[in-house]
């Protein structure tokens, strides 16, 4: 195995006295070795270094050594773990062997059954890492081709899912190969962004359009409503399709997919604009003409979206549909056991709609709170993060209990997010609104190439407070910030997840329907 010393390992046990014999021959053979004598210490070692491998006692104190193991996991599914355990019992190595663990020794052990186990390990690691490396090789060729064609939406939609595919496979590799990967991801939404300029007026009123956020309820809840099964919507804000790769694999035990697909978001890619539309089966200027009582601007005050469930009835009176629809958000842990208690609405209705406010939460409190921020350091860690909150989250309780009943569960959101990097200069004047990926105003001064311009904003179907307002998109992983300031705010919100404007991550977003597997 080649350059051993480059490997960290942590040993934990809570007998780590008697093991110096054997911490000592992996030192000689030049590894560095660690060690902890409880889970606690162990979880908390392994936020603040990066180690290659963990050996773990399955027998100790206070937190036991399946239960660390299970919180590894969490933190970081790809690190490899040996178990270490003085028991052959075949139930407690099939729980062990179901979390992933990538070996276990019987004690005693001796030294060399140690470092045969490292080698296997380590050298099984670096074989997929280095075929994860090939592979990408080969695929990056392919895309970069493609990219240059005339593509249609399906032919992008099916781009950014192997975009996203090897996103997953190389973010816990250290190949160089995730650098190109970043650099091939940039290229691809700014032809993404060249393709949505070209094409999205007329995806407002062709009849070959994507399904879009106003004909979900068209095209996928009305004829899901007609197989006369209780339907429940999950719409978890600012959901990314690389978050919900992670999520579907905790839902695979439970649920069979219908259907697995991309849908585009419309513009603004923001809760007021796009999740209104898919509740009302509207774009939002029919909304303000149609319903300018259920239409909040953006310089009103309170919640932009505090009549959903007045939107959803509106939906169906409008079309004539007797349905009964029973309506939750979630916005905490509270609200979710409410729903959980409540259950017996959702099967007492047609159609039950269920908000999950998270996700968005999250990308919120990455930029306003530091902790939050040293905690999501990059894309990979953001994804973590959500797929730990989901597997403790009162979503998945819920889920887990429809799993057990007929009934039809839609999984999806309303927009998705962006990690941003590039500061645009933007002047507008005071009611010009702060999202910080599209604005709204008259008088906007700024660079035209840098932005989508819509100077006309009933051409894509969007409110005009004013004779002269119009609105700007900003493209890729670019940013808005106001010359006041410029360098601190510049500073301040680059690396944060922002939603709002024209990008991969932000348009193409999940639709799912899953049935129980029961």
């Amino acid at each position: 195995m080649e350059n051993i010393q480059k490997y960290r390992l942590l040993w934990v046990d809570d007998e780590i006295e008697h093991l110096k014999p054997h911490i000592f021959f992996l030192t000689e053979k030049g590894f560095q070795v660690d060690t902890a004598t409880n889970g606690k210490d162990a979880i908390a070692m392994l936020s603040e270094q990066n180690y290659s491998l963990v050996f773990l006692d399955e027998n100790m104190p206070g937190i036991s050594g399946l239960e660390t193991l299970m919180r590894i996991k969490e933190r970081q599914p790809a690190l490899p773990v040996i178990m270490v355990t003085k028991s052959e019992e075949e139930e407690i190595m099939d729980q062990a062997i179901g979390s992933k663990i990538a070996d276990y020794l019987i004690k005693p052990v001796n030294p060399k059954q140690v470092l045969s186990s490292i080698k296997r390990t380590l050298g099984r690691q670096s074989l997929i890492s280095k075929k994860t490396t090939t592979d990408y090789q080969s695929a990056f060729s392919q895309i970069g081709m493609r990219l240059n064609d005339r593509l249609t939406y399906a032919e992008w939609y099916q781009i950014y899912k192997e975009i996203v595919y090897w996103e997953l496979e190389l973010q816990d590799s250290d190949s160089p190969m995730s650098e190109v990967l970043l650099m091939q991801k940039t290229e691809a939404n700014n032809q993404f962004t060249r393709f949505v300029k070209d094409n999205y007026t007329d995806w407002l009123q062709a009849d070959d359009a994507p399904l879009m956020s106003h004909t979900i309820f068209k095209r996928k809840i009305l004829p899901l409503l007609k197989e006369k099964k209780p339907l429940v919507m999950i719409v978890v804000d600012n959901f990314r399709s690389d978050q919900w790769e992670l999520i579907k694999r905790e839902l695979a035990p439970y649920f069979s997919l219908r259907e697995d697909e991309l849908y585009m978001s419309i513009l603004p890619t923001a809760t007021q604009y796009s999740r209104n539309a898919i509740f009302s089966g509207l774009l939002p200027a029919n909304i303000e003409k149609i319903r300018p009582d259920l239409w909040v601007e953006d310089g009103d005050e309170g919640s932009k979206n505090q009549h959903e469930e007045a939107l959803i009835n509106d939906y169906f009176t409008r079309n004539r549909e007797n349905v009964k629809v029973y309506y939750q958000k979630i916005s905490d842990a509270d609200a979710g056991r409410r729903l959980l208690d409540n259950y017996s609405h959702i099967k007492d209705h047609q159609l039950s709609v269920v908000v999950v406010n998270f996700v968005d939460m999250l990308s919120h409190a990455r930029t306003e709170m530091k902790m939050i921020r040293e905690l999501i350091s990059d894309e990979s860690s953001y994804r973590s993060l959500t797929q730990s909150w989901f597997n403790h989250s009162p979503l998945f309780d819920l889920l887990k209990r429809l799993s057990q009943d007929d009934v039809n569960v839609v999984m999806t959101t309303d927009h998705g997010t962006i990690r941003v990097q590039n500061p645009v200069k933007v002047v507008g004047d005071r009611n010009t609104n702060t999202n910080l990926r599209f604005k709204q105003g008259k008088n906007l001064a700024y660079d035209a190439k840098s932005v989508f311009e819509v100077r006309k904003p009933e051409q894509i179907m969007l409110p005009r407070p004013n004779v002269s307002t119009s609105y700007i998109f900003a493209t890729g992983s670019d940013f808005f910030a106001y010359p006041n300031n410029y360098n601190y705010y510049a500073g301040y919100y680059k690396d944060t997840f922002q939603h709002g404007g024209i990008s991969m991550e932000e348009m193409m977003i999940p639709f799912a329907i899953l049935e129980p597997k029961r």
